[in-house]
């Protein structure tokens, strides 16, 4: 599993903390998907602009390359009933394990000790509990009828929304991007659900490569960070994947590289040497980001605005400075931005 090596610093979780309003954390996606506001930060001077999200494509060139996260999400919360006594159980699945054996999180987790039988759906999906595993999460065995559990899923499962989006989403795909193709994700990866396809073929015609890469999103990218001193942290692995193809085009691009959303950042940064070359990769992921972290190949990041104190801000600053980004958020605030994951865009460049 991959892991960076930064030396300790003495950044705390206090230092990444701001105030954000309530009302400003965004309940439904923007309509259509490219009208929401984009900040542009340019890092080396700490100048803004507000723009629009279809101007994107004034900031991208001939010979730049866009990295995407293609992974797809799964309706990943399930509700059922223990077998033998009727209760009522979440579950949310994190990861695959193979086999139709998946990482859980489970609620009362209490209720569910290895051997605890689950049904879902009136019978169209089953489990057994086999283990708690790291962090008190449960490894759960499904069993089903038909081809493989995705289509169960769709019928039985519920997309999984964060707790802090209070209104219920009435098409489950504005919670995924529009090139959405790999099943795995337990959430979205947020800064791809800006692109419209059309915005897309518009940035290809310009002569800009679109390179796919894969992070499964699970709790490694919102696990909060608990321990005080940031550097205790310690991040849950995700699955990655780059294809040759995808390495190639990154590798010979002639302009910059610009990442869709701190998980494609994340996975460039996995998979590239100490000279900027990126490899074909499958592999799990513990990356942990933070300022002091020197990037090996993203040049420009596409970001939503994250949480406070959150590792995804961490990441960010680390692009620029924590001092830059706070005062960029606080802009944000103060001209009434969107906030999280239906929320509006950064570009870092």
């Amino acid at each position: 599993m991959i892991k960076n090596n930064l030396s300790p610093t003495d950044l705390k979780k206090s230092d990444f903390f701001y105030d954000l309003p309530t009302e400003l954390i965004a309940q439904t996606p923007a309509e259509p998907r490219d009208s929401s506001r984009l900040l542009v930060l340019h890092k080396e001077s700490g100048e803004r602009e507000h723009k629009v999200f279809s101007d994107i494509i004034d900031y991208l060139n001939e010979g730049d390359v866009l990295v995407i996260n293609d992974s797809k999400v799964i309706p990943a919360r399930l509700y059922g009933i223990k077998e033998d006594s009727g209760i009522e159980i979440e579950v949310v699945l994190l990861r695959s394990r193979g086999l139709d054996t998946w990482e859980t999180l489970v609620r009362p987790g209490r209720r569910c000790k290895p051997g605890t039988k689950i049904i879902f759906g009136n019978g169209l999906l089953r489990a057994e509990v086999l283990e708690t595993v790291e962090g008190g999460n449960r490894l759960i065995k499904f069993e089903y009828e038909g081809d493989n559990i995705f289509s169960v899923l769709d019928k039985v499962g519920n997309m999984p929304l964060p707790p802090y989006i209070t209104e219920k989403l009435k098409d489950k795909s504005r919670y995924q991007t529009v090139y959405a193709k790999d099943e795995g994700s337990a959430a979205a990866p947020t800064a791809g659900l800006h692109f419209t396809s059309e915005l897309l073929e518009r940035i290809k015609a310009k002569g800009v490569q679109i390179a796919p890469v894969m992070l499964h999103v699970g709790l490694g990218t919102f696990r909060p960070v608990k321990e005080d001193n940031i550097t205790d942290h310690e991040m849950h692995s995700e699955f990655i994947s780059v294809s040759k193809e995808s390495a190639d085009i990154i590798n010979n691009r002639r302009g910059r590289l610009f990442a869709v959303g701190t998980t494609s950042c994340r996975v460039l940064e996995s998979a590239s040497d100490d000279n900027g070359v990126v490899h074909p990769i499958t592999d799990d992921t513990g990356i942990f980001i933070y300022p002091g972290y020197r990037f090996k190949v993203t040049d420009a990041l596409i970001t939503n605005f994250h949480l406070p104190e959150s590792t995804l801000l961490m990441l960010v600053s680390a692009l620029t400075s924590r001092e830059m980004m706070l005062e960029t958020y606080n802009e944000a605030i103060k001209k009434g931005y969107r906030f999280f994951s239906f929320g509006d865009a950064m570009l870092i460049e």
